[in-house]
């Protein structure tokens, strides 16, 4: 079972996809969707589905992991981020694929074993967990954070 995991950002959505075979993990890909701050907000929302629809029909993957919004102290962030979001979960919805959502804390926890770890020590367990992988940025690392946490998490019956 293929598992693509995200994590929403106007600027930057990172994305990750593992493979589940019984207790196995493999790493399949990772990247980074970057949209251009220059564009109307319209257009790099357009920009940042039609890449993650890009990955979605190249990788196939068979059920999706998105993070949660956390709110900022600025408003309009936060907004930027909701919206990006639910630009993650349509993607994901419009393939057919079964959408799971995971708190941050809840995605360090499965990785680190406590949902107040920092990034770098997520990073290094990526590395632990997904030997040889090579991370497309932070962003990337994050999806694939919360693709391996879907993996923990979730019971059978909901991973695809």
């Amino acid at each position: 079972m293929l598992i693509i995991g995200l994590d929403p950002s106007l600027t930057c959505t990172g994305w990750g996809i593992v493979a589940k075979n019984g207790s196995r993990l493999s790493h399949v890909a990772n990247g980074q969707v970057r949209t251009d701050a220059a564009m109307t907000l319209a257009e790099r929302l357009v920009t940042l589905d039609r890449e993650l629809t890009d990955v979605i029909l190249r990788h196939r993957p068979d059920a999706g992991a998105v993070e949660e919004v956390f709110v900022n102290k600025n408003p309009q962030s936060t907004l930027k981020l909701g919206q990006a979001r639910g630009v993650c979960l349509l993607a994901l919805a419009r393939a057919g694929l079964p959408v799971h959502e995971y708190a941050t804390r809840l995605v360090k926890k499965a990785i680190v074993g406590t949902g107040a770890a920092e990034k770098a020590q997520v990073q290094a367990m990526l590395k632990v967990l997904l030997p040889g992988v090579k991370l497309a940025g932070a962003d990337a690392a994050d999806a694939l954070a919360v693709a391996i946490a879907h993996a923990h998490i979730a019971p059978p019956s909901s991973q695809t």
